[in-house]
């Protein structure tokens, strides 16, 4: 019996990626929820200084992607997202890895990110150190105008 283990490749990504990007928001995000962003808003904000976008690839497929922006000693996770289809196979693990030591390169202290109430996702950050800081009550706005509260997150990188 032979096993096949897959490796996830972590590579920097740019405004050239937006296509596999949009395909996975669209794939990952429930649009009940009003989580994801547009095409245009990623593209937008890889622009400003202090963001980047990493990218999980299996087998040279783009499966899963963070984006991240940092501001001197702080930075927050802004989107990070995973093919439904490739769950479960530490690939959201992996891209949350591979953030917190691109922070902690570029000297960043402390991380920070939100999350839907009751997102399946928090069992993941709080299983990498990130402790619930606060909530931002009807944050996300989905659809039929139903909102949703979001939960803060932290950790720090230095402790």
């Amino acid at each position: 019996m032979t096993t096949r283990v897959r490796l996830i490749e972590l590579a920097p990504g740019g405004a050239a990626d937006a296509e596999a990007v949009d395909r996975i928001m669209g794939a990952a995000f429930d649009p009940r929820y009003g989580e994801a962003w547009t095409r245009s808003q990623c593209i937008g904000i890889l622009a400003m200084p202090g963001v980047w976008l990493t990218l999980a690839r299996v087998d040279d497929v783009v499966v899963g992607f963070a984006l991240v922006r940092a501001i001197m000693d702080e930075a927050e996770l802004l989107l990070i997202a995973v093919d439904p289809a490739a769950r479960r196979r530490g690939v959201g693990a992996a891209l949350l890895r591979g953030v917190i030591a691109e922070c902690d390169g570029r000297g960043v202290a402390r991380l920070h990110l939100e999350v839907r109430a009751n997102n399946p996702a928090v069992a993941l950050y709080a299983a990498h150190g990130f402790v619930r800081a606060g909530v931002r009550r009807d944050y996300y706005r989905g659809t039929g105008g139903q909102t949703h509260d979001a939960h803060t997150y932290a950790r720090d990188l230095r402790a």
